[in-house]
């Protein structure tokens, strides 16, 4: 690592390599003439004159590790695609839902599909058309309803009355068993308050979905406000969505141990009051790059976000994690991840540099409390036609590291995935890599479904297995489950958020590690505490021996307090009930 100093206050970091790709040579010290602003017994370089530094220090800045053979992770064609998804859904029946934007597909296309992992050796069965939708998805936002089936809904779209669009399924059906269910869509009855492009949704603790931002259609004006949905009370108007507005598009939410809202936007991120949803506290600013400090992390300067694992009993707090992004004008890619713990008033954010630089990246959490990075450009911005140089790498996160040392550079592909790319977490543990519409002459729509399969799919240890029969857990509830095959002694269980994969946005992603023994073949999970903790909703449970996961299960905590089951009051939505 290095950094250098020219006309006194200009300041340019890097790697000693780019001083050597640049071909520049080491000249006089006397050619440095200007003085320091700061300390005037130094000179801080000159007229086109670096005077530069190097990390000397024995033990790095920073420590990545380069992984080979199958602690490298492997990616995998899966199944040839029928659709260029704008965003895919895990569905609490095992399958893939894929909505694509209007216009994408073929002019028949009914722009939703769902895929059978389990059928994904036949193509012929692995895909279903779904229909139902009647308006445009085009940049919507997506989740699972916390409802007793696992309903997803998919909010807001391109213009007109797609940006008001409500749209629900019914996940039907099993893995090798077909489903008949389809999307449900009637805007005369049910939509948005106000119409919005490139949204973002989460479902609160109270189990109700806050809907935040986005624009009046296709680059049209601001709508910096938010809404909920049952419908209460009309919309908040938040000034620094219209203060930050054009790059605070598809803001990241998060559900904090408070109940308070964390919501990152632009360069900002601050708390929310989950009642009256005024401003907590407003956290220092998100760190750029070292040559534009203001560089952005939502789209159009998207980068990508999670909250790292909980684990039981809870008393630690919470850290959010955001990688990559880009800059205005120069689109210069940001090559870092940033993390805070927003309920610490003194807390700031960590730099931390990732391997590569990462614009459009995909982060998915795994049931080892590790999280994949992949897809995404190393120049640009999100949008079509806006990035090249596509980044084939992938990365592997694990914040049990230390600092500066939790990154590993794992295995690459040879797909391009740029704008409108996904990344979703499989029930086998494996990653579903899907999508790329950057409608550009050097990269294609890309239709090729992959999976990432991470080390512990290759370790070629003996997979545990588990039956469960209480799947609709109460807060603090203790459940058994019957271990059928593994050893106990070594076990710990985790549970992931349902999750709806769009622009760099992981809805619904969160991770956690609940209470867990084991006496023989008889274990016990403890459900989290309260939905502060865990919010309402679907998760899959894992358990896992040593470092390899089970085949997960499907579990609802803590059932449906919205009473979302009876939502919405239209005829033409077919509703499970409480």
């Amino acid at each position: 690592m290095a950094g250098g100093l020219e006309y006194g206050t200009e300041c340019f970091c890097g790697d000693v390599v780019d001083i050597e790709t640049a071909g520049s040579t080491v000249r006089p010290e006397s050619e440095c003439k200007t003085v320091c602003p700061g300390d005037s017994r130094f000179y801080c370089g000159g007229g086109s004159r670096l005077t530069w530094y190097a990390w000397s220090l024995e033990d790095p800045l920073y420590k990545w590790t380069y992984a080979s053979g199958n602690n490298a992770g492997s990616y995998k064609f899966f199944v040839p695609g029928v659709v260029v998804p704008l965003m895919t859904t895990v569905g609490v029946n095992g399958k893939i839902t894929f909505v694509e934007k209007s216009g994408t597909g073929p002019p028949n296309s009914t722009g939703a599909f769902e895929l059978d992992p389990s059928l994904a050796g036949d193509f012929s069965k692995a895909w279903r058309t779904m229909t139902g939708l009647k308006t445009d998805v085009f940049c919507a936002a997506g989740m699972t309803l916390p409802d007793k089936v696992g309903r997803q809904i998919n909010v807001g779209g391109w213009s007109g009355t797609s940006t008001f669009g409500v749209r629900l399924y019914w996940p039907d059906g099993t893995p090798g068993a077909p489903s008949v269910n389809n999307w449900q869509e009637n805007a005369a009855e049910i939509k948005l308050q106000r119409g919005r492009w490139y949204p973002s949704g989460m479902i609160m603790s109270n189990g109700t979905m806050l809907i935040v931002g986005g624009q009046d259609g296709s680059n049209g004006a601001p709508v910096p406000s938010l809404e909920v949905l049952p419908r209460s009370g009309g919309v908040i108007d938040m000034e620094w969505l219209r203060r930050t507005d054009p790059y605070n598009l598809y803001p990241f939410l998060f559900v904090l141990p408070t109940g308070e809202i964390f919501v990152g936007y632009y360069n900002e991120a601050r708390i929310l009051d989950p009642v009256t949803f005024e401003t907590v506290r407003t956290l220092p600013q998100i760190p750029g790059n070292v040559n534009n400090p203001n560089a952005g992390r939502t789209y159009p300067l998207e980068g990508a976000a999670m909250m790292l694992p909980q684990y039981a009993p809870y008393s630690d707090p919470v850290t959010m994690l955001i990688c990559g992004g880009s800059t205005n004008g120069a689109s210069l890619v940001t090559d870092n991840c940033v993390s805070i713990q927003p309920e610490n008033p003194s807390s700031n954010w960590t730099i931390e540099r990732m391997p590569s630089q990462r614009v459009m990246p995909c982060m998915t959490a795994l049931p080892d409390g590790t999280f994949l990075i992949a897809n995404g450009a190393t120049k640009g911005v999100a949008g079509f036609g806006l990035a090249t140089d596509p980044n084939l790498n992938a990365v592997l996160y694990d914040p049990s590291k230390p600092v500066n040392q939790r990154m590993t550079v794992m295995a690459n592909t040879t797909i391009a995935r740029m704008y409108h790319s996904e990344a979703i977490t499989l029930q086998d543990g494996r990653v579903l890599i899907s999508g790329s519409d950057p409608q550009s002459n050097a990269y294609p729509q890309e239709y090729r479904v992959e999976v990432f399969e991470p080390p512990y799919y290759l370790n070629g240890l003996p997979k545990p297995a588990f039956t469960i029969e209480n799947k609709d857990w109460a807060y603090g509830q203790q459940i058994s489950i019957s271990i059928t095959a593994g050893g106990s002694s070594n076990m710990r269980a985790s549970l992931l958020g349902a999750v709806s994969s769009t622009h760099g946005n992981s809805m619904g992603q969160r991770t956690i590690f609940p209470g867990f023994s084991c006496a023989g073949n008889t274990c016990t999970v403890t459900a989290p505490p309260d939905a502060k903790i865990c919010p309402p909703g679907w998760f899959q449970l894992f358990i896992l021996d040593g470092p390899t996961p089970s085949m997960s299960t499907w579990v609802r905590i803590g059932g449906d307090p919205a009473q979302l089951g009876n939502w919405p009051p239209s005829k033409t939505f077919s509703k499970p009930g409480i």
